[in-house]
């Protein structure tokens, strides 16, 4: 049995502004930093530690992986955030204001990564995932698009992911199932009670 932690990245600086990310690579924030340090101090043994190239996700992998002494953190591309076309380093009310009504009507601009094309390049990552590791526990440190493209091929209602926040997906060689979410950074997390790497 091979069982994958998926979760996402610490808060970004640009989380912090409530701007969207799609594939911008904005860096963590410091409170970021310290949300993957108390993360790390939660889990478990993994036996491999994989991360989406983007910034946000891949320095809280190696946070995560430093403290817990797992390594070299493995890198995937595939495992990027969906890309989100013009609405990328937009606010919400930015967005309202360019593109008014399209948010609530679920209308996408040009650029939107379809979810089929998320869903399909991430599944073809787990499949590495699967080749290299086989059996035990690995944590994939990738974004919230990520999970949700993965919780609704499973059937999982849409429900916002917290940064470090994660869910469990397990795969009996045949098939992937739903686990449960966790979230992994504690929710009183300062940067003053934190050893930031």
């Amino acid at each position: 049995m091979l069982n994958v932690l998926v979760a996402r990245h610490g808060q970004s600086e640009w989380n912090a502004l409530g701007r969207w990310q799609g594939q911008a690579d904005p860096p963590l924030s410091a409170l970021g930093r310290a949300q993957a340090a108390g993360a790390a101090a939660r889990l478990g043994t993994f036996d491999a530690v994989i991360a989406s190239d983007l910034d946000r996700a891949l320095t809280t992998a190696m946070i995560i992986a430093e403290h817990i002494g797992v390594g070299p953190v493995l890198v995937d591309p595939a495992f990027r955030e969906r890309h989100a076309g013009a609405f990328e380093g937009l606010t919400r009310a930015e967005i309202d204001e360019r593109f008014p009504g399209h948010l609530d009507a679920g209308i996408w601009p040009a650029g939107w990564e379809h979810d089929d094309d998320v869903h399909d390049r991430v599944i073809e990552a787990l499949g590495r995932v699967v080749e290299q590791v086989r059996a035990g526990q690995v944590l994939v440190v990738s974004h919230g698009g990520v999970i949700y493209s993965l919780e609704g091929r499973l059937g999982a209602r849409y429900d916002r992911i917290a940064n470090l926040g994660g869910r469990w997906f397990h795969y009996d060689g045949t098939t992937w199932r739903l686990g449960e979410r966790v979230q992994l950074s504690p929710d009183d997390v300062t940067i003053e009670n934190q050893d930031i790497v």
